[in-house]
C-alpha cells in the first residue's frame, strides 16, 4: 500500500502553531477535493484545490520490494505560507528503539535528533512543526545524491535507510509557490468580509 496514496490518515503536527495539517494520506482520501500530482524528479508536490491552511504538501516514498510496495522510509513536507512555518513527517518501519528518536543526513547536513510522535501498525511516525534550517539544510545538498534517514532499532542496531535528493529543491519552490497562490483566496477573503453592522 502506498503511504501517501493509500488509506494512511494523519494529522501533521501543526498543533505547534495552531493549525492542524493534512499530509498526503489525507489529501489523497478525497479525490474531488486534489489536483494530480506534479512530479520532481523523485519528489511530488500535491495541491489541495479547496482553501487550506496548508494547501500543498511535497512528498517522496521508498520502499524495500517493487511487488508488496512495502514502504522502508516516507517523508512528506508541508508549508504553511500564513504563518511562514513548515511541518514533516517521516514514517519508518515498526521496531524502532523510539527514545533514539532518528536524523537525516545528507553529503553537507546533519540534522538535530528528531523525536517520534507515535507509532502504529503501519509504523513509527516523527510528526513536527519544522525548523527551516532542516528544510534548508536538505535543499542546499547534492541534488544528484541520495540522503539517509539514521534510525536505531530495539536490540540497538543502526541502520541507514536512503532517500533520494533528486528534485526536492525543485519540488520545495513548487510547494511554496503553490501554497502561497493557493493562500491568497482566503486571506482575500477575510479582508473581503463586511463588517456586521452596529446595534
Amino acid at each position: 500500500m502506498k503511504v501517501f496514496e493509500g488509506k494512511w490518515a494523519c494529522a501533521m503536527a501543526g498543533a505547534a502553531f495552531g493549525v492542524m495539517l493534512a499530509c498526503g494520506p489525507a489529501l489523497a482520501q478525497d479525490q474531488g477535493a486534489t489536483a494530480k500530482p506534479e512530479v520532481f524528479d523523485t519528489w511530488r508536490v500535491r495541491c489541495v484545490t479547496t482553501p487550506s491552511p496548508g494547501p500543498c504538501v511535497m512528498y517522496q516514498e521508498v520502499t524495500t520490494d517493487q511487488r508488496t510496495n512495502q514502504v522502508l522510509v516516507a517523508i512528506s513536507i508541508a508549508y504553511v505560507p500564513g504563518m511562514d512555518r513548515y511541518t514533516l513527517q517521516i514514517v519508518v518501519p515498526l521496531g524502532m528503539a523510539i527514545p533514539k528518536g532518528l536524523t537525516i543526513q545528507t553529503d553537507n547536513y546533519t540534522s538535530p535528533v528528531l523525536r517520534y510522535r507515535r507509532c502504529d501498525r503501519n509504523g513509527c511516525y516523527v510528526e513536527m512543526a519544522a525548523d527551516k534550517s532542516i528544510i534548508q539544510g536538505i535543499a542546499s545538498s547534492s541534488g544528484d545524491g541520495k540522503g539517509k534517514v539514521n534510525v536505531q532499532v530495539d536490540n540497538g542496531k543502526r541502520y541507514a535507510l536512503g532517500f533520494f535528493l533528486k528534485g526536492f529543491a525543485a519540488a520545495h519552490d513548487d510547494m511554496v509557490s503553490e501554497a502561497r497562490a493557493k493562500a491568497k483566496p482566503v486571506a482575500q477573503a477575510g479582508a473581503a468580509a463586511p463588517a456586521a453592522p452596529a446595534r
